[in-house]
């Protein structure tokens, strides 16, 4: 079987500037049994499936009098619009999650993470540009799909999908992650013999630097058998 993306394509690069303010909305709509999700396939690189988003720009900075919350609101419409003709409204984004990506790294973002649910006819049309494709999915067929190496996933891309996994229907997602405390990601990265494990700031070896350490688990393991996330009460 096909395994997901290898641990190691997370390579580190000369360490670089400060991240760069970025908004992501994560689409969801109701299907007959289960939530689906919007992934759309980028057209470059190795054609990882995200979600609509993209740089805060100067336009969005402008519109919102440099309230960077409220310009990451106006990115983050203006991307799903650009990338997938969908027409969204701030007002009815729910802000769930901040993304900081590691000093290591060879580009940096500080992307901000929006919820937003749509009608089940909504129609998307991909730009043909940036975005070659898209697909509405149940999150757990999404996250199954990632470990079969057919649609790879960024690690922030992959922990937010799991969340989704833990909800049937659009409105429970999107009351449970907008009363969930808002977690700020910043991503330490550890070698392990078959992969990497990633450590977020809940998890109780993140401060030490000690994957061992006993307590609360907040952590991303990407093992050559696959990925999973872990999160216990704490963490």
């Amino acid at each position: 079987m096909k395994k997901g993306p290898h641990p190691g394509r997370i390579a580190p690069g000369p360490m670089s500037e400060a991240p760069k303010p970025a908004a992501t909305v994560v689409v969801i709509r109701d299907a007959s049994e289960r939530l689906e999700v919007l992934l759309l396939e980028r057209n470059v690189g190795e054609g990882a499936w995200v979600f609509p988003g993209g740089r805060i720009e100067a336009v969005d900075r402008a519109l919102a009098s440099d309230d960077l919350g409220e310009a990451a609101r106006r990115a983050a419409v203006r991307e799903a619009s650009e990338e997938a003709a969908l027409e969204l409204s701030r007002e009815a984004l729910v802000p769930i999650s901040r993304w900081i990506t590691p000093k290591v790294s060879r580009r940096r973002y500080d992307t901000w993470f929006f919820l937003c649910s749509v009608e089940r006819d909504v129609e998307v049309r991909v730009d043909g540009s940036e975005i070659r494709s898209h697909r509405w999915l149940e999150a757990p067929d999404a996250l199954a799909a990632h470990d079969r190496g057919e649609m790879p996933l960024a690690p922030p891309t992959f922990v937010t999908v799991s969340w989704l996994a833990d909800h049937a229907r659009a409105a429970e997602a999107i009351q449970s992650l907008a009363r969930a405390p808002y977690l700020t990601f910043r991503p330490r990265i550890h070698r392990t013999p078959d992969g990497a494990c990633i450590l977020y700031p809940e998890d109780a070896g993140y401060k030490a630097n000690e994957m061992e350490r006993p307590g609360p688990r907040h952590r991303l393991w990407m093992l050559q058998e696959g990925w999973r996330y872990e999160r216990t009460p704490g963490g």
